[in-house]
């Protein structure tokens, strides 16, 4: 099978020269034996990529976009010649940058002083195979392009082109992803915590939907409430008249809203204006208020000299 391999090799504990009015730091080391991902390389594959390393450009950092896309001229920092393979080592190369480069200073620097903090990430199209629990890299048939980055130990993965295997790409991540089981078996702690986390979230979530529910329902009962009052030409709870407030005060708003539905909501105010009626009847009023709903304008629920409040509120409650 072949696929796109992404490797990191740093320089850690190798014996390299620095030359900075040349440019070259020797003795680099590209690529080992086993790589930091657990996939073994045979000593023939790196053998026969020697031809395939010697004079690769190297880049400052990994691209932005596609892996295999084209590089900005600022990237490009040197490139790596002179490569061998050392005998149960690896393959060694010399690397030589461009010291006026913006970077060259620090990567000199780097390479003398610090050599963990710099390393080659290079990605490699190469043919494997599946040994036992290990990937063997039988042979590498083309080297894509090598970066220069810093902090390379977090380099991690197996990824295939975008352009040229996708479907590959899907499958390997798909077989290193633990399944649920997996997960259940090895990490049980973690699984309940996040169980935790989860149902403790779904149910602030389901509570904070019924008080939102409950607060719409709310308010569209008052919205059909003030409704009803107008279409049985009763005062609008929120005026400031007393005896409106009288007819269509706070408790018989209550009654309104503690209603199962808007029929007994429409009952309970025809009867209020059917006992309205009767009491503007009885104190020698015009009839103010009719039983049936009217289109045409509106009366005020009292006219002339009002009723005596007092009689009138003993009266309706």
């Amino acid at each position: 099978m072949t696929e796109m391999l992404q490797e990191f090799c740093d320089s850690r504990g190798v014996a390299i020269g620095v030359d900075r009015p040349s440019g070259v730091i020797r003795g680099v080391k590209v690529l080992g034996f086993e790589s930091r991902n657990g996939r073994i390389y045979l000593p023939e594959a790196l053998a026969q990529a020697v031809r395939l390393y010697e004079d690769a450009k190297v880049n400052v950092n990994h691209p932005k976009g596609n892996p295999a896309g084209p590089r900005d001229y600022q990237d490009r920092i040197g490139a790596i010649r002179n490569v061998a393979v050392r005998p149960g080592e690896g393959l060694f190369a010399d690397f030589h940058f461009n010291p006026k480069h913006a970077l060259a200073e620090q990567l000199a620097w780097d390479a003398e002083h610090a050599p963990e903090n710099v390393g080659f990430s290079h990605n490699v199209e190469a043919r494997t195979a599946r040994r036992g629990d290990r990937l063997v890299v039988e042979a590498i048939t083309r080297v894509q392009s090598v970066d220069l980055v810093a902090d390379p130990a977090t380099t991690r993965g197996l990824f295939e082109s975008a352009e040229t295997q996708p479907a590959a790409a899907s499958q390997a991540a798909a077989t290193n992803r633990p399944s649920i089981d997996e997960l259940k078996r090895d990490y049980p702690e973690l699984v309940e915590a996040i169980r935790g986390e989860l149902a403790g979230e779904v149910r602030r979530l389901r509570e904070e939907v019924e008080r939102l529910t409950a607060v719409e329902a709310l308010h569209e009962k008052r919205l059909a409430a003030r409704r009803l009052l107008r279409e049985f030409n009763l005062p609008d709870p929120e005026t400031d008249d007393r005896l409106a407030k009288t007819i269509a005060g706070e408790r018989f708003c209550e009654s309104l809203l503690a209603a199962p539905n808007e029929q007994a909501m429409r009952e309970l105010v025809e009867e209020r204006a059917r006992l309205v009626q009767t009491l503007a009847r009885g104190e020698g009023a015009r009839n103010l208020v009719e039983s049936r709903p009217q289109s045409r304008d509106q009366h005020r629920v009292y006219g002339g000299a009002p009723p005596d409040a007092k009689s009138f509120v003993e009266a309706i409650t």
